[in-house]
C-alpha cells in the first residue's frame, strides 16, 4: 500500500476545527453548542455586497485576471488611504482568502529549509503553510502573564542564523488580540533592516482596535518598503469568510512577479467573491461603526465574565475579536473535548479552541484556550455561565 507524504504527516490538525466531530455528536444528542472556537462573525454582511450576490446579471461566470479585477484593486487603494497606507493598484494582488496570500508569500520568498521567526502563540495555519512551502517556523515566546507583549530584541537575534529569511507577525493578533506598539513595530523594523529579512504582516483585523494607541501597519515603517509583504482579507471586516477574497500587497516588484506565477498556475481568484467584496467597499460608515461598537461591548462582556470565574485569567485584548484565557485545568484539550462529549448544563455546552495548538513549543499553552467573541452578548453571558459550571464539574480541575 503506498505511503502518504512526509509533508502530510507533519501537517498539523487545526486546533480550531479538530474537535468538530465531537461538537456534531453533541448537537445530534440535542445539546446546544456555543461556538467560541472559530472566528466566524455572526454580524450581517454589508447590504451592498449581498445585493450584488442577489442580482448578478451575467450570462457567463468567467475567469477573472490572475491578479484580480483592476476595478477592485483600484478601489482598494482608496480604502487603504484611510489608514495612511499609500498604494498603487499594481501593488495589490487579489488572492483566494488571506490564507492563499500567506502561502504564496512563503512560496515566492522562501526556499525549502529557510526559517521564519514567529511570535507564539500564533495562528495555527501559519505552520501548515510553512510545511507546504518546505520552510521552518522558529517561534519566539510571548506569555499570558505579560499580556503577550514582544520579548526584547536580544531574544529575536538569538534565533537569527544563515537560514533566517523572514519575520511573520499578525497585528492585531490572532489568537491573543494583542496590538503591537510603535516601539515593538520599530524594533521589528530595525531587525528586518539589519538582517535584510522579509516582514510578512497579517493585518486582517485592523478595523478592530480598542485602544487610543495608533494602528501601526508594516506599511508605515520607513526604510523597509521593499521587505514588507502585507496580508489582508475581507473575511472579518465584512463578515464575508465564505467568499474567500484576500490580498497580498507589496512594493517589491520582484516579489509581485514571483507571486504572479503562482497566481497564474491557480488561474484566478473567485469571480463572485470579488464582485461582492468590491461592492462592500461602498458600505456606509454607520455599518462599520455599528460592527465596531458591537465588538467593544462583546469584548467587555467576555473579559469581565472570564475574570470573574474562579481560577480563570484573561488579559484584556486590544484588537481583533479573540482572547487567550488561562483555565484551572490539567489539560485544556482534554477539557474542551470533555465539554463536548461528557458535559452539558441545562442542555447547553461550549466549544473552545485549545491554545496548545497555537504554540509549537512542547507543553506551552496546555492550560489555555482561545475564545472568539463572535456571538451576541446574551449568548456570551449564557456561554460564560456554562463554562463556569463546566469548570466546577470537570474532574481534572487543578484548584
Amino acid at each position: 500500500m503506498p505511503h502518504i507524504s512526509e509533508r502530510a504527516i507533519e501537517m498539523p490538525s487545526s486546533p480550531i476545527r479538530k474537535l468538530a466531530p465531537l461538537a456534531t455528536a453533541a448537537q445530534e444528542r440535542g445539546v446546544h453548542v456555543y461556538h467560541l472556537n472559530i472566528g466566524q462573525p455572526d454580524l450581517p454582511t454589508p447590504a451592498e455586497g449581498l445585493n450584488v450576490l442577489k442580482n448578478i446579471d451575467r450570462n457567463i461566470l468567467e475567469y477573472s485576471p490572475s491578479q484580480g479585477f483592476r476595478s477592485y484593486r483600484e478601489k482598494l487603494t482608496h480604502y487603504y488611504e484611510k489608514f495612511d497606507i499609500h498604494l498603487d493598484a499594481d501593488d495589490i494582488i487579489i488572492t483566494s482568502g488571506g490564507s492563499e496570500a500567506v502561502l504564496f508569500a512563503f512560496l515566492s520568498c522562501l526556499n525549502p529549509g529557510d526559517e521564519i521567526i514567529v511570535p507564539e502563540p500564533a495562528y495555527a495555519n501559519y505552520m501548515a503553510f510553512a510545511i507546504s512551502a518546505g520552510a521552518k517556523i522558529k517561534t519566539i515566546a510571548t506569555t499570558i502573564e505579560e499580556g503577550f507583549a514582544l520579548p526584547k530584541v536580544e531574544q529575536f537575534e538569538a534565533l537569527i542564523n544563515e537560514r533566517t529569511r523572514a519575520i511573520l507577525i499578525c497585528n492585531p493578533n490572532n489568537p491573543t488580540g494583542y496590538l503591537y506598539t510603535r516601539r515593538e513595530m520599530n524594533q521589528i523594523r530595525d531587525l528586518v533592516k539589519k538582517y535584510d529579512l522579509y516582514l510578512f504582516s497579517d493585518e486582517v483585523y485592523r478595523e478592530f482596535i480598542y485602544t487610543g494607541s495608533p494602528y501601526i501597519s508594516a506599511c508605515h515603517l520607513q526604510g523597509i518598503e521593499q521587505n514588507v509583504v502585507l496580508i489582508d482579507s475581507v473575511s472579518k471586516r465584512y463578515s464575508e469568510c465564505g467568499i474567500r477574497i484576500g490580498a497580498l500587497i507589496t512594493k517589491n516588484v520582484e516579489v509581485r512577479n514571483a507571486v504572479m506565477k503562482f497566481c497564474q498556475a491557480r488561474l484566478s481568484p473567485p469571480l463572485i467573491g470579488q464582485l461582492i467584496a468590491e461592492a462592500s467597499l461602498e458600505a456606509s460608515h454607520e455599518y462599520s461603526l455599528e460592527v465596531y461598537d458591537e465588538y467593544v461591548e462583546r469584548r467587555k462582556c467576555l473579559i469581565d465574565g472570564l475574570n470573574r470565574i474562579p481560577g480563570v485569567y484573561s488579559p484584556i485584548p486590544m484588537g481583533a475579536f479573540y482572547t487567550v484565557a488561562k483555565l484551572p485545568v490539567d489539560d485544556a484539550e482534554k477539557f474542551c473535548a470533555w465539554c463536548l462529549s461528557d458535559f452539558e448544563y441545562e442542555g447547553h455546552t461550549v466549544m473552545m479552541a485549545p491554545a496548545a495548538g497555537f504554540y509549537t513549543t512542547p507543553g506551552a499553552g496546555k492550560d489555555q484556550v482561545r475564545i472568539a467573541y463572535v456571538l451576541k452578548k446574551d449568548d456570551l453571558i449564557h456561554a460564560l455561565e456554562v463554562l463556569k459550571k463546566a469548570l466546577e464539574t470537570y474532574p481534572g480541575r487543578t484548584i
